[in-house]
């Protein structure tokens, strides 16, 4: 990935298309904001670990994604096996707390009271064998205290009444009084609401309390990449929604159509 676009500065294959990107300068995203620590010393290599981190790095965000992978894979055997994706991929999400025969996983893991047992099941997690257990340690102290999107659900389960109860997070919602493209850190009442029925719209991101259902997270809701991958998004912070505007690149002129 040796090509770089001079209007967002982003890595890119040789053969990728220009406008792929932020279509030539039109879309402007906020730029990832430096972590504090835990974090930092990481990504910079200042910490002795930084370079296990960086090497296992997708690894320690399974450890603390909310949401699941999906996509029709393809496997081929033979000599040298291998995995194919055919289509889009996708990401689904479950019920924020497990049936009583089921192990906490995903979202779930942050509800268990205990941070020491949170530790001990998101070091079991498949594939975590070769991490750290200080890492995941520093790593849940630091999203419980900065990542909104963790504190939101926490704050939305405790008023949760029964199993039919839903948590709805709007697709296209902002906390009143904060810049379209500004995410501090949202109350229930800000960004989301408690609801029972289907008082929801296609986009929305909709998890009940209990249920045996599992709900593909819609591609353009803000939240679909800070749900998926946390250690980028470390504050739960907006990503890309159709409801971003295009700006002339040189002007700066917002486009109305």
């Amino acid at each position: 990935m040796t090509t770089i676009c001079r209007y967002c500065n982003a890595l890119k294959f040789k053969r990728e298309t220009a406008g792929l990107c932020c279509a030539s300068g039109k879309v402007k995203l906020d730029p990832l904001l430096t972590p504090p620590q835990p974090l930092k010393p990481l990504f910079d290599g200042s910490d002795p670990d930084s370079s296990h981190f960086l090497q296992h790095i997708l690894e320690y965000n399974n450890c603390f994604r909310m949401t699941s992978f999906g996509a029709n894979i393809i496997r081929e055997g033979g000599f040298m096996p291998t995995c194919k994706i055919q289509g889009q991929i996708y990401h689904l999400h479950g019920l924020m707390v497990p049936t009583p025969d089921e192990p906490h996983q995903f979202l779930q893991i942050n509800f268990i009271s205990s941070m020491v047992d949170q530790l001990n099941v998101r070091c079991n997690i498949q594939g975590t064998q070769q991490l750290k257990r200080r890492i995941i340690e520093q790593l849940q102290a630091f999203f419980h205290a900065n990542n909104a999107v963790v504190n939101m659900f926490k704050t939305a389960l405790e008023p949760m009444p029964s199993d039919t109860h839903k948590f709805v997070i709007r697709a296209d919602c902002t906390p009143t009084g904060e810049h379209v493209r500004r995410f501090n850190a949202p109350t229930v009442n800000d960004v989301a609401a408690i609801t029972v029925g289907d008082t929801t719209k296609s986009r929305d991101i909709v998890v009940q309390r209990r249920s045996n259902i599992m709900h593909r997270v819609n591609e353009t809701h803000r939240l679909y990449d800070a749900l998926q991958y946390p250690i980028i998004y470390w504050q739960g912070q907006d990503g890309y929604d159709i409801t971003l505007k295009m700006v002339d690149p040189i002007t700066g002129t917002i486009f109305t159509h």
